[in-house]
């Protein structure tokens, strides 16, 4: 069975939005929560909390490449097949 092209451009097109608001959701809550977060986290794991926010960092710019190479850019291409 073949996924039409409409509907493989409304399925990441949702994808897109599902990703995008996680990630505004998790910066957020790293933002407004930090050192609440910081402490657990570095109790969790036993992470140095100094470390904690280049990992943060590095955590969202990966998820935010991932959202745009794997969603929002098949996204646009199958909207311009169309």
């Amino acid at each position: 069975m073949m996924i039409s092209i409409d509907t493989l451009s409304t399925f990441l097109g949702w994808c897109s939005i599902l990703n995008i608001g996680l990630l505004l959701f998790t910066f957020m809550a790293i933002s407004v929560f930090r050192n609440f977060i910081i402490s657990i986290h570095s109790k969790l794991t036993g992470v140095n909390p100094s470390e904690l926010p280049t990992l943060y960092f590095h955590y969202i710019g990966t998820y935010k490449l991932a959202i745009i190479v794997l969603n929002i850019v098949p996204y646009f291409a199958l909207k311009l097949m169309v």
